[in-house]
Formats: C-alpha cells, structure tokens, sequence
C-alpha cells in the first residue's frame, strides 16, 4: 500500500511490490504508428491486458518533438533544447521547439488518464520509456555543434538533468495511473556504438573516442537510483541487436533486466541471458522483426520455439520463464495501425502458449 507523506502527498508503492506476474507476459518498446494517442492508448491497453504490460504510447509520426530523443529532451530539467538541421542542440531558454515536445508529453499523459478513467479495472502496471543517458548523449548537440556525448562534463550534465526528468514523469505519469505500478525501459540503441567508440563526430570525418563500461554502468546505476526514489519498480535498458551488446554492462549497473532481439544473438549471448535468468533479472526477449516488409506476422508456434530451443539447450529449467516478457524486436512505427495490433495480439498468444507449455511440463 501507499503511504502519507508529512506533505499530504502519497509516497509510491515500496520497492517489495514486484512486477512479478509468475508467468509469461507481453509488452512493447513504446513506439506506435499514427497520430492519434486516445486511439494508440485503447489498442494498447487493450491488446496487452492483464497480466501483460501496456505502456505510454509514444507517436513520432506526429512530427518535431515527438522523435525518441525530441521527447526524452523534453524530460530535462533545466537544459532545454531547440532543434537544428543536424539535430536536437541544447540552448540557453527554452523555444517553440522544446515547447511543442513538452505540449505532446503532457498532451498524451492526459489522454492516457482519460482511458484509465473509463476503465471498469485498470490494470496494475504500466511502463513508460526515455532515450537511456548513452544514447541521449549521442543524439543531442552543444552550442558548438559537437555531441555532447564528446564532452565527459556535458554527459554528466545530461545523464543528471535526465534522472531529475524522470522522476517528475514518474510523478505526472502516477497521477494518470493512479495506483499503478511504473516499470522504466531505457531505450540505449546507441549503447554498443558509444562503448566501442564509432559514433562519427559532429563533422563525419572522425569517431568519439568510446566511453568505458564503467561509466556507462554508473550512468545506468544513478539513472536507475532515482527511478526507484519516483516510485518505479524495475527499470530495463533495451539494447540493439548486435555481436558488441554489453549485457554484462547492464549487470555491473545492477539494472532489473534487459531487452534484446533473439534474432542472431549468439551462444555466448545466450548465455549471457542464462546468467541474467539465473540471477532472478527479468529478461525481454524481441521475438518479433518490425520491418514492414517482412510480410505477416509470425506464427504463434514459430515464436515459441525462438524461445524454447535455446532456453532447454542452455539447460535453463521452465520454471524459470516466467522471467520472461516477449517484445517486438523494435519500435512499431513504422508499420501500420492493425499490423501493429496484430503483433501486440501474437506476442500475447504466443506468452499464453508458452505459459501452457509450462503448466503442461
């Protein structure tokens, strides 16, 4: 339960209230195709029902602000942003630009509130997302043009600012969701390119130089310290597909878990997602490519053999996969409106018939 603090205000659930369903569940990472965010809001909490995750429905098809890094940018305390030609440049006083992201973050909290609203039972848990602190820090740009991911002092500067974000859209996000538990994902698709230093500088011709594992894993640590002080129960960084994924990275910053497409992870990969199981991390797994022209949906039996072939051959027991969340590989906007439903709604069969295979072992 929630307690009354001296201010009158409710403090959020105590960290022992676990997002732990005890089976198989789906979610997604957060984009959605379109522009209207009442209707993104009904498909998702409706296709991803208890005792799967809905999220906040982010929309970049509706233009400046609403793009990954314009929106995580409006989450900053005391850095606004503009955008230029090469991208979002943080500026001394905030503009049109910082104030039409900030109007949509607000605009699809309220309509969310709304749906909760009219909602006969509301489910227990939502998740909201932000560009992870690596990522922002390659996506954004100083006054002189260069990323800021290039200045040490400046990352810094935006990892904090970013922590202080959240926490007030933990808060703005409890008071649509009243009662709620709140998950963070931490979208860092930037974060094998930043740790093996192959970001181009702000001129093309040269890379940053790469930021070690041991400050990426402080930066993730602080971000989720003060997720977990705003009342967020877990907080999961999602990770590109790619051979330089650093999940042991997420492991020294003691995050909940991590998501990461299946598609040609490696055995040591495999492995390494063993480990993370084992140590009682949640795992979410991308079970589902989102390039529109990679025709239907896949089969319900497809996906969960994606997922029970390695999970045996590495020996894990079944008990175990209800540490498991099925995903998407990726973001969903880019297809369209019911081929995005039609993948909430396979990646909800598809935990279902992994759960039977569960209860049938």
């Amino acid at each position: 339960m929630s307690t009354e603090r001296n201010d009158g205000t409710q403090a959020p659930e105590p960290a022992a209230a676990r997002p732990d369903p005890g089976a198989v569940t789906a979610t997604a990472l957060g984009s959605w195709p379109g522009t209207d965010p009442a209707e993104a809001a009904r498909i998702i909490r409706g296709e991803l029902g208890e005792p799967n995750l809905p999220h906040l429905a982010e929309l970049p098809g509706r233009g400046v602000g609403s793009d990954a890094v314009g929106r995580t940018a409006a989450m900053l305390v005391e850095l606004p942003v503009d955008l230029q030609p090469h991208g979002w440049r943080i500026v001394d006083r905030p503009g049109l630009d910082h104030r039409r992201a900030a109007s949509a973050l607000s605009t699809d909290i309220n309509v969310l509130a709304d749906i909760i609203g009219g909602e006969e039972r509301p489910g227990r848990w939502l998740k909201v997302q932000c560009v992870g602190p690596l990522s922002l820090a390659a996506g954004l740009y100083l006054h002189n043009g260069e990323r800021v991911l290039r200045d040490p002092g400046a990352r810094r500067d935006v990892a904090q600012s970013l922590a202080a974000g959240i926490v007030e859209h933990l808060a703005q996000v409890r008071t649509a969701a009243p009662g709620a538990g709140l998950i963070l994902q931490l979208d860092e698709p930037e974060a094998a390119r930043v740790m093996a230093g192959t970001i181009p500088t702000a001129s093309g011709y040269r890379t940053l130089r790469a930021v070690a594992g041991q400050e990426a894993a402080q930066l993730w640590r602080e971000l989720a310290e003060a997720a977990a002080a705003g009342g967020a129960a877990q907080t999961v960084v999602s990770l590109p597909s790619s051979e330089e994924v650093p999940f042991s990275v997420a492991d020294s910053a003691r995050l909940d878990g991590f998501a990461v497409p299946v598609a040609g992870l490696s055995t040591g990969q495999w492995e390494d997602i063993a480990a993370a199981a084992e140590a009682e991390r949640t795992v979410w797994l991308g079970v589902i490519g989102t390039d529109p022209a990679a025709g239907d949906v896949p089969q319900v039996k497809a996906i969960v053999d994606s997922v029970l072939r390695p999970w045996q051959q590495l020996g894990l027991p079944l008990a175990r996969l209800h540490q498991v969340r099925l995903v998407p590989a990726g973001g969903l906007a880019g297809l369209s409106p019911e081929h995005a439903r039609q993948v909430l709604a396979r990646l909800s069969q598809a935990a279902d018939a992994l759960n039977q295979t569960v209860a049938e072992a």
